[in-house]
């Protein structure tokens, strides 16, 4: 059996300019952190023909090309599995899809270096987010950027340029040991209740850019900025003006659909900020998942959320990246 483990991700600064439909133009920025929250999955060849699936649902297709999960069978395909008829592969989560950190990157590398330890090679991290952004952007045609790949595969606090012509440079961010006591301490997220698909709210984002409407350009380029003002941030030291800086950041964010929010996250918001919150912004796409927060009084700030019947999950950098833990 090989057993892979990938972390999940929170967008610390500049998210949305890992599209192509921006970056391909005017170079995107951002920064992401690994958190040690995880998507597992394992793989065996069986002594019986047939695939057995096991993730959110079960399948037993009888052949690759009949695999209903689309990432496993383009993952299969693109590997040349095309007639791999004796496996089994499971696949559970720390944190439910659907929620903003990512899940289906992490789930992507994750198979995918499990299945070239399964024929008997190693990637490197780079190739490893490369090829699971071909997957998912390429062969499923999915309106998404490259951010959570690539934070999947390489871990840590890393700055991620991407560059027009499709190359990715990644950075780990050199932040001093009290700046990392300090954003474990006073960084806070919390469960809206709610799921959603990503790829409607980044469809929008995508169509927009692609467009060259004025209005969504100058929004991605302003956050862009924020992104490198968060790095600069990070660098002095200063998270609290990294919440200062999410909250415009979360302001820009609600500009680029009507989706991006509703009425109860807006209350929710309202509360933290009421209650110990320096800034915060939902995380990923938009529509539901977590508020991630930065607090002057974290103390209050988790009261005041859970009062008001959210869940806390623990914020804690994961500096590995995907990972074979088994085989």
């Amino acid at each position: 059996m090989i057993v892979t483990r990938s972390p999940l991700r929170i967008s610390i600064g500049g998210g949305g300019t890992d599209l192509p439909s921006y970056y391909q133009e005017r170079e995107g920025f951002l920064l992401a952190m690994a958190i040690r929250q995880h998507v597992y999955v394992s793989l065996q060849r069986t002594l019986e023909a047939g695939l057995l699936l096991k993730y959110s649902s079960i399948e037993r297709p009888e052949r690759v090309a009949d695999i209903h999960h689309p990432i496993i069978r383009e993952a299969l395909l693109e590997l040349g599995l095309h007639a791999e008829t004796a496996m089994e592969v499971t696949s559970v989560a720390d944190i439910p899809a659907g929620t903003g950190l990512g899940s289906s990157g992490s789930f992507t590398t994750a198979l995918l270096k499990g299945l070239h330890r399964l024929l008997g090679r190693d990637i490197a991290p780079g190739e490893l987010a490369e090829q699971a952004c071909h997957i998912e952007i390429h062969r499923l045609g999915e309106p998404i950027g490259k951010q959570d790949q690539y934070i999947a595969a390489v871990g840590g606090l890393t700055a991620f340029t991407f560059a027009r012509d499709g190359q990715v440079v990644a950075e780990a961010l050199p932040v001093a040991p009290a700046t990392l006591e300090a954003l474990h301490a006073n960084t806070l997220m919390f469960f809206t209740g709610r799921t959603r698909s990503a790829g409607s709210i980044l469809a929008e984002q995508d169509k927009a850019s692609r467009t060259a409407d004025a209005g969504m350009l100058a929004n991605l380029d302003r956050v862009k900025a924020l992104g490198y003002e968060t790095r600069d941030a990070f660098l002095r030291g200063d998270l609290p003006r990294w919440g200062e800086i999410m909250r415009e950041h979360w302001e820009a964010k609600k500009k680029r659909s009507g989706a991006m929010s509703s009425p109860q996250i807006n209350a929710w918001y309202d509360l933290a900020l009421r209650n110990g919150a320096v800034g915060g912004k939902l995380v990923g796409a938009g529509g539901g998942g977590f508020l991630l927060f930065y607090a002057h009084d974290p103390a209050a700030l988790r009261a005041a959320m859970r009062g008001a019947g959210l869940t806390e999950v623990p914020v804690e950098l994961d500096s590995q990246g995907t990972q074979v833990l088994v085989g």
